[in-house]
């Protein structure tokens, strides 16, 4: 797998049955198949609880919800302790140039959960933003927000 633009961490690999590359998930608690959009999303959520103080009991992989009659899911949530979600991130294989069309796809989702804090990954950039709703405004961080930044803003 490539190389990211995230810390190294201790992943576990394995075969699976169908012959196919398996990585294990500490979220989930289960090895799942190993997809360049999958190695993204584990570095990532390491990164996450390792390097930003995420609780990894607060993450959510793979969240389902329904939009429209549709199913679609969140790549990673994360909550509060009240299990109110903060952060959405949508995570795209190396590969994947972010554009604004993937932006967009969370920002679509976004109009369900009216989060602050959403992030975009293909592992190699990074781009994080906070949404102002009362304002109807948004802007570009210059980095992913750690834990304590969001929860400090859910404080009266």
């Amino acid at each position: 797998m490539k190389e990211l633009n995230l810390p190294a961490y201790s992943y576990k690999l394995k075969q699976g049955e169908n012959g196919l590359r398996q990585i294990y998930d500490a979220i989930r608690r289960r090895y799942v198949a190993l997809t360049p959009e999958e190695w993204v999303r584990q570095h990532f959520i390491s990164y996450m609880v390792h390097s930003l103080g995420y609780p990894a009991a607060l993450i959510g992989v793979e969240v389902m919800f329904s939009m429209n009659s549709l199913k679609r899911r969140v790549d990673i949530m994360a909550y509060n302790r009240l299990g109110n979600p903060l952060l959405a991130v949508e995570c795209k294989a190396p590969g994947v140039k972010i554009t604004p069309a993937v932006f967009d796809q969370l920002a679509e989702y976004n109009m369900k959960f009216r989060l602050t804090y959403l992030v975009v990954t293909n592992g190699i950039a990074h781009y994080a933003c906070h949404i102002d709703w009362e304002k109807g405004s948004y802007i570009f961080l210059d980095g992913v927000p750690g834990y304590r930044d969001l929860i400090k803003d859910e404080t009266p």
